[in-house]
């Protein structure tokens, strides 16, 4: 019986996650495995509908999957009829308990927790972790699943005081007592600390002070997964990033590739204080960094589309400098390529549109710099000739006629045929000897 829990820091719909989605879903059985979204986290937005259908044509086209659609009444994304809500709690009641693969996103985690608490869902997901099936949850949704959440856009947007918000603990009922935190590496802020989930390390600190004692934060950075296995009791870190373990300012920090037992994390996270805390292979992670993040260039590189367009850009310019066409070319397509293959992902900032202005900035310096290519060659050295004929005029005026022919050899030498006539010189451009 397979029943696995996954958190995903971010990127559920990008490339970087399909193989994990591919993994979950083949231990669940032969194809077609009965898949959900909830779109709750994001059911309140005004386009709902696009992120449903977005994602559905993710797991359509990247994951070969079908996956239906529960919602809860009054949600945009939509699982019935518009405008009639009368039996979405049912259809959702009945679409949980059908379904093997159980997936949720981005979106708002308060509003999720408002919506969820009190309703069928947190029950249906404990038994389907009980029971057998997997529920994978990202971004918004992850945060939810802890004991407690952290109400991002209150904290960072609006300013309110740091706080946990009670969670639904799902992840209670299989012992681990965590909150959850994704984005857990997040360099969005630039000049200022973003990490864990846009908090930074003051407000972190603040919160983690907070939790109960037999609690810890665990972790996800972006583009990462920690896929749990409740059968095998491991837990595993696919992905670009880590996880990590946290209690009280300590970290054990798991690499990409780490598998190892659940009872082997939750003891990491409660090693004693005064005994160092080994990272995975060994290694002594560092004391806690409360500064870091403003001034150091500590920062990760940043979401992958961007660190991919970012690289696009470098090949572009070099190709330039090298004065290689078909090189800015090739990095103007496969940029185009990258795009194509990010068209599923919801980002949680405008990674897109970033990369889009990036393609359209390098057609248009290419387009630039190709304008002298399309100009008349006459145009181009036109003025060169005419300096060099004005010499050549004042040898011969001058009867310096061996200065004379060397500006003549000179240009037909470069491809500049001279023709002498009763009105002056005139010239074309020739083929070079």
């Amino acid at each position: 019986m397979t029943r696995v829990v996954t958190l995903m820091g971010s990127g559920e719909t990008a490339p970087t996650m399909v193989r994990v989605h591919r993994q979950v879903l083949e231990r669940l059985g032969p194809a077609p495995v009965p898949a959900v979204l909830l779109d709750t986290p994001f059911g309140f937005q005004e386009n709902a509908a696009e992120l449903v259908a977005r994602i559905r044509s993710y797991f359509s086209e990247s994951l070969r999957t079908d996956i239906a659609v529960g919602s809860l009444p009054g949600e945009r994304g939509g699982s019935t009829p518009e405008g009639d809500d009368r039996f979405a709690s049912e259809r959702l009641v009945t679409l949980l308990r059908d379904a093997r693969y159980v997936f949720a996103g981005p979106g708002s985690p308060s509003y999720a927790l408002r919506r969820w608490s009190g309703s069928v869902v947190p029950g249906l997901l404990v038994e389907k972790l009980a029971h057998g099936g997997a529920v994978t949850f990202a971004s918004a949704a992850a945060l939810t699943l802890g004991a407690f959440t952290v109400p991002v856009y209150e904290i960072y947007k609006v300013g309110e005081e740091p706080r946990w918000l009670e969670g639904l603990d799902v992840l209670g009922a299989v012992g681990l007592h965590v909150a959850v935190v994704p984005h857990y590496n997040n360099s969005e802020g630039g000049t200022h600390d973003t990490r864990y989930c846009y908090l930074g390390e003051r407000r972190l600190s603040v919160m983690e002070a907070a939790l109960p004692d037999d609690h810890f934060v665990l972790g996800v950075d972006e583009h990462t997964a920690c896929v749990v296995d409740l059968e095998e009791r491991t837990v595993s870190v696919a992905g670009v990033g880590t996880v990590t373990a946290r209690r009280r300012g300590r970290s054990t920090v798991y690499e990409p590739g780490a598998v190892l037992a659940l009872d082997e994390l939750v003891a990491d996270a409660f090693a004693a204080p005064h005994r160092p805390v080994e990272l995975a292979g060994g290694a002594r992670p560092e004391a806690p960094d409360t500064t870091a993040g403003a001034t150091d260039g500590s920062f990760p590189a940043g979401p992958p589309l961007l660190v991919i367009v970012r690289a696009k850009e470098e090949a572009f310019a070099a190709a330039l400098a090298e004065r290689d066409a078909g090189g800015a070319v090739a990095a103007i397509l496969e940029l185009e390529d990258e795009l194509e293959r990010w068209a599923a992902d919801v980002p949680q900032q405008d990674e897109r549109e970033r990369a889009r202005a990036s393609l359209r900035s390098m057609v248009v310096e290419l387009g630039r710099l190709a304008s002298a290519g399309v100009r008349d060659p006459r145009d181009v050295v036109g003025p060169f000739v005419s300096l060099a004929l004005e010499l050549r005029k004042v040898a011969r005026d001058e009867r310096r006629f061996a200065e004379a022919d060397l500006v003549r050899d000179g240009l037909v030498a470069l491809g500049v045929e001279l023709r002498d006539g009763p009105d002056g010189t005139d010239w074309v451009l020739g083929a070079t000897p």
